[in-house]
């Protein structure tokens, strides 16, 4: 019959399919098989001075091996073709390529120099590192292969003290860096790769991030207790607000709501939710032993954290503000990542 398919079920009674139902749940299928590697997928934990990856079963919070990486592994970011977790080893001048879905390792890149800081700009055809020992932002070119990817390193930018994080704007037409070391922020055109402006700002720069609208961009500042807000819809940007948070604000993690956004206060021990529209503090909750990197899971009800000072993953539930869990982990434990999470905007 035309337009449809013949198949045998295992009752042996045939049974036809239109082909586009069919393809409709061929492709539900797909998806299913999707969120469930997804869900079962683990959560890796940077160990900075231990050189290694922990490996940590997301059903039991039990860890489940320890893999070895180059030299202070701190940052990591998702390849754009989402087959490889990148973990930048910055004094180790490599990156180990890992499978997002069981953590096996796939395979090294070597000579990225002092990738303490990566991300990828959204159109996928930017590769950006920050050097934080050698002062320099390196801007690489993303080249898809048949099989793998290679890294084709375009510019290398001199910068002031310290490069720390990055983050780019939706278009990929901007990347924003923080200079810790000199207070600074610094603008880079990613089509030229030159600077576009530099600023002073508060003490000690760390993480930045950019409200959905694009115009605002926050810094967190730890050396002090607060987030600044700039803007940056027009020319160099502009100091608009200054948020009190607690002392050590250092890392961002959006909610997933397009509203909020969590910063872990590393001295203070605590966490502070900004309101993205009011530019406000919402809520704080505390979090031991120096919180740093962030993320969180798919249920958007937990919250994973890297304890730096206590060696330990500490999983936080965000209804009750309450730490409900401990993972131990390596040395200075930093960057932390699960396929399984939420929205990063």
């Amino acid at each position: 019959m035309a337009g449809t398919r013949i198949i045998a079920d295992p009752f042996c009674r045939t049974l036809k399919l239109n082909p586009l139902r069919f393809a409709r749940y061929a492709l539900l299928g797909v998806g299913m098989a999707l969120s469930a590697a997804a869900a079962s997928a683990p959560i890796f934990v940077l160990n900075s001075l231990d050189a290694s990856v922990s490996i940590i079963d997301p059903a039991t919070y039990k860890e489940l091996r320890r893999v070895p990486t180059g030299k202070e592994p701190h940052h990591l970011y998702l390849t754009p073709d989402e087959k490889s977790l990148m973990v930048a080893n910055a004094t180790g001048d490599s990156i180990t390529l890992m499978d997002p879905k069981t953590g096996e390792v796939q395979r090294t890149l070597t000579g990225i120099v002092d990738p303490y800081q990566l991300q990828f700009s959204p159109d996928m055809k930017w590769f950006v590192t920050a050097a934080n020992r050698l002062d320099h932002i390196d801007i690489y070119e993303w080249l898809p292969r048949e099989k793998g990817f290679d890294l084709k390193l375009v510019k290398r930018i001199p910068a002031g003290k310290t490069p720390s994080h990055i983050m780019i704007d939706a278009k990929s037409t901007t990347a924003y860096v923080t200079l810790q070391d000199s207070d600074q922020l610094i603008a880079i055109d990613l089509h030229t790769q030159t600077p576009k402006w530099t600023v002073q700002v508060g003490k000690t720069p760390a993480d930045v991030f950019l409200t959905p609208d694009q115009k605002t961009l926050l810094v967190a500042l730890t050396g002090d207790s607060y987030v600044e807000a700039y803007d940056v819809g027009n020319g160099p940007a502009r100091l608009k607000a200054r948020i009190k948070t607690a002392p050590g604000a250092h890392a961002f993690r959006a909610q997933g709501d397009h509203r909020h956004l969590f910063v872990s206060n590393r001295t203070a021990n605590s966490i502070s939710r900004i309101d993205m529209q009011t530019l406000a503090v919402t809520d704080t909750f505390a979090v031991p032993g120096g919180p740093d990197c962030m993320d969180i899971l798919a249920d958007g009800k937990t919250l994973l954290v890297t304890s730096r000072w206590a060696r330990k993953l500490t999983v936080v539930d965000l209804a009750q503000k309450k730490v409900v869990n401990q993972v131990n982990v390596g040395k200075s434990p930093h960057g932390v990542w699960t396929l399984n999470h939420v929205a990063t905007r």
